[in-house]
């Protein structure tokens, strides 16, 4: 079978000579180039992404593993993001790093492509791009971090963190104690080991059966997780011999397993988006009501933080997503395809649970329903999210005021305001930080509580917003509403003191304000000016589509296809 990289390395004339030429000043000999599969290894390795920077080494296994196989492996970078230290938010930047894939893979002869991620936006930004492309793709990511250890007892990354933040803001918690955690918490290679989005993105990738089984759990300094690179290497060169494409193993099954899965592990509302955006580039039809049709009313089965007890590293060593799969087994299809050839229920056939306070049974979950549930109302017309396995059950029927912050800026200065019109039973509102408004769609939906509150013992209330949440976080936050508010959504409309209902049980979120006075509100309500009128932001913020659409790119949905071979004899007539 022809290969792409044929197109490069076994032309004749100036155009194969160019191509091997350029390659052999790395030391590259002759055999590399007699038709064997070449293999790219996309590297979103950075250190200015901590949860990514031992990514090098893995890109040494993948590379053995490719040569073991017959391949000739390409280690290429691309931009990385690194959620604890880029700003303005990493989801602005998702959609420029699925760009960067995209068009490193079509430009470049490859005919396979191993996937190194980690980090939460870097796993769907990767997947997003080859999905464009539709070569055969693996995806190895980096692994959670060990858990953290702190004065005797585990704590989680992010997680924790909210809670030793509002224990020291107020006063609960010294601060010799509330920095001496922050060495406690991160103490090796990987990415968040709570059930936050990268170890949700993790299990959902082996959950569309994108990585080999057993995967999405092992700590990042584990030696097998080493191995899993090497095997991948293997399994990559094979699936390029097979012609083995992310669209055939990227159905609609696929996402359908990739929802329930979701419910089930207490995962991110961040999947959510990646979701709907991975499927808007493979062509697969997904609505934002699928989540609430498919996933709200499954059980949760694994007990990790935040919505649980334990961590990453205790789910590995109970068995991991193997077992989850096999205890799912009568709400998802197990015949669906994945990167071994083969289905789930062969990869996962025999998977043994070693600790059911870990992973618990269908029968006998932790939770009887811990799906993400999709509100609809005046509010939020295309839907708004909310994750009822990390809030408190008694705040999923309230009603209450609102206390509206029209920006990040003005909550922060205002919400340790002793004067601020408060109470336990008020409902905080955040305008502006939805995908055009902030831009990017940041993770502050899960506002910290008011100082006055926290003080007299109060850690939930009711907060919505047009933002996201980190899948570490917890608490009664709604979010993703849509339409956002920086396009005229009725979350603009909001005024200090109007009533709000959430009603989970009726799906409903409702802004009880009589619509004669909305229209008088909306008659009056100007957008907010735009800051940023160049370069990548501005096409973000002219091409990015709502929360209930993924925030893809308008101009990024579907596929580009493999491209055409550019280096032609005629072209490599020309200087380079």
């Amino acid at each position: 079978m022809p290969l792409r990289s044929h197109d490069w390395f076994l032309k004749s004339g100036q155009a194969g000579f160019k191509a091997r030429s350029r390659m052999k000043n790395q030391g590259t000999p002759q055999q590399m180039f007699d038709g064997r599969p070449v293999i790219g290894i996309c590297n979103t390795w950075s250190e200015l992404t901590p949860c990514n920077a031992h990514l090098r080494i893995l890109a040494e296994q993948v590379k053995r593993g490719v040569l073991e196989a017959g391949g000739f492996p390409l280690e290429f970078p691309v931009m990385s993001l690194g959620e604890t230290l880029m700003r303005p938010t990493t989801m602005l930047y998702r959609n420029l790093v699925s760009m960067d894939v995209e068009e490193s893979i079509r430009a470049n002869p490859l005919d396979g492509v191993v996937l190194l991620v980690g980090c939460d936006k870097t796993t769907p930004a990767a997947i997003m791009g080859a999905c464009s492309v539709d070569i055969p793709t693996i995806v190895v990511t980096g692994g959670p971090m060990l858990n953290g250890k702190f004065q005797g007892r585990d704590i989680g990354a992010g997680t924790d963190k909210w809670r030793f933040t509002d224990d020291w803001r107020s006063g609960n918690m010294s601060t010799a104690d509330y920095l001496e955690s922050e060495t406690c918490m991160s103490r090796s290679d990987g990415h968040c080991m709570t059930m936050g989005t990268a170890s949700s993105m993790a299990c959902i990738v082996e959950a569309l059966g994108l990585m080999l089984p057993g995967g999405a759990a092992i700590p990042a300094p584990d030696a097998r997780r080493r191995r899993l690179a090497h095997l991948s290497g293997n399994r990559i060169v094979q699936m390029v011999k097979e012609d083995l494409r992310l669209s055939q193993i990227l159905t609609r099954s696929a996402f359908e397993n990739a929802i329930i899965v979701n419910a089930a592990i207490g995962g991110s509302t961040n999947v959510i988006l990646h979701l709907l955006a991975i499927a808007g580039r493979i062509g697969v039809e997904l609505r934002l009501d699928d989540f609430d049709r498919l996933g709200a009313d499954i059980p949760l089965l694994v007990n990790l933080k935040p919505a649980g007890e334990f961590l990453m590293e205790e789910f590995y060593y109970a068995g991991g997503l193997p077992v989850v799969l096999q205890n799912l087994a009568r709400a998802i299809d197990l015949d669906a395809l994945t990167v071994t050839g083969q289905s789930h229920a062969e990869n996962t056939a025999g998977a043994v649970c070693y600790d059911d306070k870990v992973i618990a049974s269908l029968d006998q979950p932790f939770q009887p329903s811990a799906g993400i549930a999709v509100l609809r109302g005046n509010l939020c017309p295309d839907g708004a999210v909310i994750k009822p396995s990390a809030a408190t059950p008694r705040l999923m029927q309230h009603r209450g005021k609102a206390v509206v912050f029209a920006s990040v800026a003005d909550f922060h200065s205002r919400i340790d305001d002793p004067a601020l019109d408060v109470d336990e039973n008020s409902v905080l509102v955040l305008q502006n930080v939805g995908p055009k408004g902030f831009p990017g769609m940041p993770e502050v939906g899960n506002m910290s509580l008011p100082r006055k509150l926290l003080d007299r013992g109060v850690r939930d209330m009711v907060r919505i917003s047009d933002g996201r949440m980190s899948g570490t976080a917890y608490g009664a936050v709604v979010l993703h509403i849509a339409p956002e508010s920086a396009v005229g959504g009725a979350l603009a409309l909001v005024r200090d003191g109007d009533m709000i209902e959430l009603d989970l049980a009726g799906r409903r979120l409702h802004l009880d304000v009589p619509p004669e006075e909305l229209a008088r509100r909306r008659a009056a309500w100007q957008a907010p000016p735009r800051s940023e009128t160049r370069g990548y932001t501005r096409l973000f913020l002219d091409h990015a589509q709502q929360a209930d659409r993924g925030v893809d790119l308008d101009i990024l949905v579907g596929g580009s296809g493999q491209g055409a071979a550019y280096a032609t004899d005629a072209q490599a007539n020309t200087q380079s």
